[in-house]
This record gives C-alpha cells, sequence and structure tokens, in this order.
C-alpha cells in the first residue's frame, strides 16, 4: 500500500517551503477573511446561531488537508448544504433550539460516514448517474431558493421559510410592503458595494467591506435606526469534543436528507476539484479519495459540533487565484478562524443581518447558470429539457424531491439512449474501399442486393429488439433482390446473451430466404462471446471479415486468399 495515496498530505509535506509557503499565506489569509463572514451568514441559512458557522470551518478544513487529493479546494459552510439542512431539520425540531443544533449535528456524522464508506469501496461512480444537465438545473435552483429566502433578511420582513419558490414568491407578495426602510437601504447598499468590488477585482475581500460598513454604521448610528436585526451575542471560545447524541428513529427520518448531501457535497467537491486540477499539472484529484476526505472531515467535524460542509465554488477558485499551492492554504485560514473564535467575536455584535444576506444573495445568484442553459439549448435539446425539468421540479416541490427527479430523468434518458441508438445503412465512396453513412454522404453508391448495416451500441438485452426491428425494415425495403447482410460491427463494443441469440436468430431466418449473413469489424471480446455461444454451428468462420468492403469483395468475386488467410488469424486469436 501507498501510504502516499491514503494520506496525501505527505505528497507535499516532506517537500514543502518558503516559496510554497509565500502563495499559501496569502491565499489563506484572503480565504480566511471571506469564510467568516460567510461561516456567521451560512450558518443562519442552517436555522443554526452564527457560531456553528465558524466551528464549520475548524476541524473540517484540518481533515480535508490531510486527506483531500486536492490541494487547493476550500472546505467549510457553503448555502446550498445550509439550506437543505435547514429544509431536512426543520421537519424534526424547532429552528436554533437544543434539539434542532444536535440533529443538525447528527446529519453531519451520518453524512460523513456514507461519504468515507463509499470512499473505501470504490463507489464514487454512482454520482456519473447525476449527469452536468441535472447538476446545472439543481444548483441554479437551490441558488434562487437560497437568494429569495434571504429576502426576509435584506427586507427586514419576516416571509416565510420555504425550499418551494411559489410559496416565498406568495409570502412575499403579500407582506412587500411590509418591508423596513432602514434595513432594505443597508442590505440594498451592500449588494451594491459587493458587486461593485467584485467587478474590479475578486481577490479584494468584498465580504469583509460590507460587514465593517454595516457594524460601522449599526455602532454608531444604531439608536437613530429602528429595527435594524443584529446578530449579538457570539460566544467566543472554541467547540468543546462531544459525541452526537444517536437515535435510530432520527437516523431512518434523515437518510433521504443525508444522501442528498452526499451527493451534492461530493458533486461540488469533483466539480470543483477537476477544475482546479486542469490549470497546473502537480497533482490529479482522485474522486474515491475525495469521497473519504469529505467523510472523514464530516465524521470528525461533527465531534466538534460542525453541521455538514463541502467545498465551496466561491472560495476554492479565490483560492487558487490568490496563489494557493497546497493544503497548507486551509491551515492558515483555520488559525486565522481560531483567532476570531478566541478573541474577536464581540466585534460582530452589531453585524446587521441584512449585511449578511446581502453577501449570500449577491454569492448564490452568481450560480444561477444562464450560459449552460444557452449552450445546451444550441447543442443538445434533450440535455436543455433535462435540465429544465430539474430546475422547475426543485423549484416546485422542493430541493429534496428535485434532485429524485433529476436522477430518476438522468437514467430514463440514459435507457433510452441505450435501448435506441443510431443505425443506419452504409455505402461505398466511389473508387476507394470505404463505407460511410448514406444519410451524411450523398455520394455513396447503394447496391440493391447488398445491405450494409451499421449498429452504433453495444448489444443488449434493453436493444436487441430495436437492432432486429430496424434490420428487418431496412432488409424488407430491398425486397427480393437482397442477396447479402453485412453487419458493421465496428461500434458494438459489448453483447450479451440476449444480443447474441437475437443475431443466431436473424441469421437463421435470413439463410431461410437466400440471403448471406457476413460479420464485419467485430471486436475480440464481441467475436470470443459469439463463438462461445454457437454462432460457428450456424456460420464457418469465413463470414467474420476485417472490414466491411472485404466482405462485399468477397461476395462478389469469390476471392478467396485475403479471407481464408484473415479467418486462420480469428481462428487462432480464439484458440
Amino acid at each position: 500500500m501507498n501510504i502516499k495515496k491514503v494520506i496525501p498530505i505527505l505528497e507535499w509535506l516532506p517537500n514543502y517551503n518558503k516559496s510554497l509557503f509565500k502563495g499559501d499565506l496569502i491565499a489563506g489569509i484572503t480565504v480566511g477573511i471571506i469564510l467568516i463572514p460567510q461561516g456567521i451568514a451560512y450558518a443562519l441559512i442552517a436555522g443554526l446561531p452564527p457560531i456553528y458557522g465558524l466551528y464549520c470551518a475548524l476541524v473540517p478544513q484540518v481533515m480535508y488537508a490531510i486527506f483531500g487529493s486536492s490541494r487547493q479546494v476550500a472546505i467549510g459552510p457553503v448555502a446550498m448544504d445550509s439550506l437543505i439542512v435547514a429544509t431536512g431539520v426543520s421537519t424534526l425540531a424547532l429552528a436554533g433550539s437544543e434539539s434542532y443544533i444536535s440533529i443538525a449535528i447528527l446529519l453531519a456524522l451520518l453524512v460523513g460516514t456514507i461519504q468515507f464508506i463509499m470512499g473505501i469501496f470504490s463507489l464514487g461512480f454512482i454520482v456519473n448517474f447525476l449527469s452536468k444537465p441535472v447538476i446545472t438545473g439543481f444548483t441554479s435552483a437551490v441558488a434562487l431558493i437560497i437568494g429569495l429566502n434571504q429576502f426576509r433578511n435584506l427586507l427586514g420582513v419576516d416571509f416565510v421559510q420555504s425550499d418551494q419558490v411559489h410559496v416565498i414568491l406568495e409570502d412575499i407578495c403579500l407582506q412587500f410592503s411590509a418591508y423596513n426602510t432602514h434595513t432594505t437601504i443597508i442590505g440594498l447598499i451592500s449588494v451594491a458595494v459587493i458587486i461593485f468590488f467584485r467587478k474590479i477585482n475578486k481577490k479584494i475581500p468584498n465580504a469583509l467591506i460590507v460587514v465593517v460598513f454595516g457594524i460601522l454604521v449599526m455602532k454608531f448610528f444604531g439608536n437613530s435606526i429602528n429595527n435594524v436585526a443584529i446578530v449579538k451575542d457570539i460566544p467566543s471560545g472554541l467547540p468543546s469534543f462531544s459525541i452526537p447524541t444517536f437515535d435510530l428513529e432520527q437516523i431512518r427520518e434523515l437518510l433521504p436528507i443525508a444522501l442528498t448531501l452526499v451527493m451534492v457535497g461530493y458533486l461540488e467537491t469533483i466539480s470543483i476539484g477537476k477544475s482546479l486540477e486542469a490549470k497546473q499539472d502537480e497533482y490529479r484529484v482522485r474522486p474515491n479519495q475525495e469521497l473519504i476526505a469529505l467523510g472523514l472531515s464530516n465524521m470528525f467535524g461533527s465531534l466538534f459540533k460542525a453541521y455538514p460542509t463541502t467545498s465551496s465554488f466561491s472560495r476554492s477558485a479565490i483560492n487558487q487565484e490568490s496563489g494557493a499551492r497546497t493544503g497548507m492554504a486551509a491551515l492558515i485560514s483555520v488559525a486565522m478562524v481560531v483567532i476570531t473564535l478566541l478573541f474577536l467575536t464581540p466585534l460582530f455584535y452589531h453585524l446587521p443581518k441584512t449585511v449578511l444576506a446581502a453577501i449570500i444573495i449577491v454569492a448564490v445568484f452568481g450560480l444561477i447558470n444562464f450560459k449552460e442553459a444557452t449552450f445546451l439549448w444550441k447543442a443538445n435539446i434533450l440535455d436543455f429539457w433535462l435540465m429544465l425539468a430539474t430546475f422547475l421540479s426543485t423549484l416546485v416541490f422542493g430541493i429534496e424531491y428535485g434532485i429524485i427527479v433529476g436522477v430518476g430523468l438522468s437514467l430514463i434518458i440514459l435507457i433510452f439512449r441505450t435501448s435506441r441508438p443510431y443505425v443506419t445503412e452504409l455505402g461505398k465512396v466511389p473508387n476507394s474501399n470505404f463505407y460511410r453513412n448514406k444519410n451524411r454522404f450523398e455520394e455513396v453508391i447503394i447496391e440493391e442486393d447488398v445491405l450494409v448495416f451499421r449498429f452504433d451500441a453495444q448489444l443488449f438485452y434493453a436493444n436487441s429488439s430495436y437492432f432486429r426491428d430496424n434490420l428487418d425494415e431496412m432488409a424488407t425495403k430491398k425486397g427480393t433482390a437482397l442477396k447479402l447482410i453485412v453487419l458493421d460491427a465496428e461500434s458494438i463494443n459489448r453483447v450479451d446473451s440476449t444480443g447474441v441469440e437475437m443475431l443466431k436468430e436473424r441469421v437463421r431466418f435470413y439463410k431461410k430466404k437466400g440471403v448471406t449473413f457476413y460479420f464485419a469489424g467485430v471486436k475480440g471480446p464481441v467475436r470470443d462471446d459469439l463463438f462461445r455461444s454457437g454462432m460457428l454451428d450456424i456460420i464457418n468462420i469465413n463470414h467474420f471479415f476485417m472490414r466491411a468492403n472485404q466482405a462485399v469483395k468477397f461476395h462478389k468475386t469469390g476471392d478467396r486468399k485475403h479471407q481464408e488467410k484473415y479467418a486462420k488469424y480469428i481462428h487462432q486469436a480464439y484458440k
């Protein structure tokens, strides 16, 4: 066992030097400055006291720095997971209560355990069933839901919190006129300041700027500003070690939301990690190691009062852009959070919640991916409708059901595409030995007595009837003139027992009709399956050719010299 693969920190730590530290120091401080106000804001989304957002920035980051295969991904509290936590836990306990907090921490342990087990057993491939259109639709919908939920803090109105967009919009329309003027002004100014500095340079700590602005406004002008909600007391000190309270009934009820967090958290991490990997050549992201790292981050984080965490799109990008080269940047961010927890939490007493809402709204609305929707509309209309269906179902039915719809539709489309692959007749390119798709090359020669049939997929139980029906339809169009069928099998990479039996049945059928059946370009493993299944009991080895043109030429001229040589070769290969 390569210990460096199991504990990736050992790949870079022994060779760590001052040149690496300079970039990591700047990146760690930059991300830490952004992480602290974001952590406080995201805890509010999750329905937890602000301090728990900072707890999420401690142990999970340390564990990921040790076990994560990416050296630049920034782990911690994120808006999407926070809303999913709120959605799931709010059905079991009152937001902010001791019971609510304990359930959120138990949820982190449950999520981490599932992720860790999936990583150990190399089950990262399961997430591949969430296609990119599904991810885009789901992420965009959740971003919109999070943003709309924050209007209650931005405008100072106690709007209903929900993961169903029509419920939120209905309440906003009914209560919009009750907005708090001072709260709204501070919030809108904060939004404008964040957008302004983001356009100048994304490295500017815009979140910290508006936090300082909000604190100063409330500290010195708070007496003349009415009814602006502030964070108030955030307890100082580091989280103590404690084992989450286990309740089997709660675990059963939390399992669906935990599985959602597992899928979403892993998708976020692997997609961010892969995008950062492409910008350097020092390391490679290993999907199953990422699952292990995330699992340990959440499991150990739950022992120190953290709710479920994953990677942040914005902080990871800033981490990389600021010069981070290793996981040391994450450890520096942790040090900043520790200093804040020990000495600086009183400074956040006057922080307006509307400023936190502004930070969240600008951050999450940037996740609504209009460019991807436009691209899919032009490139693949079926993927566009898949994205739209996931987007709308998440908005209407909620986060948990939205991802179920997305996965379900992905599987349906996968089954549809594999059961109805592309099939076509090939024609001979004039003055050449090549056969090409007659629907794409108008100049090809189509012979009345020859059908060269191409099937572009594996041949198995789900599409064997589709193969047979299309073959028979094309053969029927040829009529009584048809004397030869050539199956161009270059695109068939696998065949199961159902597919083999269907092929044997069709060979017998056309043999009775006086039509010869040849195979061309059959891959070795597929040919082995055909031979083991008794195909040579129906036809002999001379019916297998390297190329379609050789099969047609053999039928026309009876030139056996080349074919006997090829037949001898494949016979020896099979033996």
